[in-house]
């Protein structure tokens, strides 16, 4: 199964590379796109049944990503939300899992991580 994921990442380069790894090695769909907070959370909460797992990155143009991840805290358990970061700290870690998300990674060395998060997310969504 594919998972229905939507991607809050502002820099277009990351994004399209993302898009393009991870449709190819991990069993995802991507179903939209955000810049900004304010879209990422639009979208998300108006999308409520669209998506499978939400990837967010924690600096974007306008807003935070925290307050994307804030907007996701009510989902149902089968969606997940993940942040990619480039400042995937302990203390944002841990802020993080306050917010509900599933889990955290650095877009400097946990790309690999994050694709085989995808597969297993993929075979047990089907």
């Amino acid at each position: 199964m594919r998972l229905k994921t939507y991607i809050v990442e502002d820099n277009p380069t990351i994004r399209e590379n993302l898009i393009g790894t991870l449709e190819e090695l991990a069993c995802i769909n991507a179903v939209g796109t955000a810049e900004t907070e304010n879209e990422g959370k639009a979208w998300l909460t108006e999308n409520r049944d669209g998506w499978d797992l939400a990837i967010v990155d924690l600096f974007l143009k306008q807003g935070s990503g925290l307050g994307v991840l804030g907007a996701c805290r009510d989902r149902p358990p089968r969606q997940k939300v993940v942040v990619l970061s480039n400042y995937a700290t302990a203390d944002i870690r841990r802020r993080c899992a306050q917010l509900g998300v599933d889990a955290v990674f650095d877009k400097s060395n946990e790309i690999d991580a994050l694709v085989d998060y995808c597969i297993q997310q993929s075979g047990s969504a089907g």
